[in-house]
């Protein structure tokens, strides 16, 4: 029986550590005072952006960071602690959580890890703050049709002034 909740211990241990692993950033919260609706929206708002959002032990997330190399985070690790794994984009969470708490005030970014680093609360905030990955191509974009879009209004101003000159002759 207590090899059994050994191991089940350990697997969960193991699968948190693969998260972290895979995760593009990891942001870990302090959800306290949060009602159910509102972790409900919160999740709700991760999930769109593919992000996935767990409660989990501090002792079990001490464990698997220290078995992938981030000791750095023991002190987030205290009260109650959400974690946030982003697998794609390395901002989205931190961008998410940011924006949700500017209407939930309780909610707390404790730490994290962006891109294989543990950051501080202030560099967290910094990437939080940043475009995304879809408007930098968006605006990218539209940097590289600007020039276009002149060329093709001179050319249009001057085939319309041709006309005009043919018309008037």
């Amino acid at each position: 029986m207590k090899d059994a909740v050994l191991k089940a211990k350990q697997d969960l241990v193991d699968e948190v550590a693969d998260k972290i692993k895979r995760s593009e950033s990891v942001i870990v919260v302090d959800y306290l005072g949060l009602d159910v609706a509102q972790v409900t929206e919160l999740r709700s708002q991760l999930t769109a952006e593919d992000v996935e959002m767990r409660v989990i032990k501090n002792s079990v997330l001490r464990r698997a960071a220290d078995k992938v190399g981030f000791e750095g985070l023991d002190e987030a690790f205290t009260g109650p602690t959400a974690v946030a794994f982003s697998y794609e984009d390395p901002i989205v969470a931190a961008k998410t959580i940011s924006k949700f708490a500017e209407t939930a005030d309780v909610l707390e970014i404790k730490g994290g890890i962006i891109e294989g680093e543990v950051q501080s609360l202030a560099k967290i905030d910094e990437y939080a703050h940043m475009p995304s990955h879809d408007e930098l191509l968006a605006t990218l974009a539209s940097m590289l049709q600007d020039p276009v879009r002149k060329v093709a209004y001179a050319v249009k101003a001057v085939a319309d002034k041709k006309s005009e000159d043919g018309d008037a002759a």
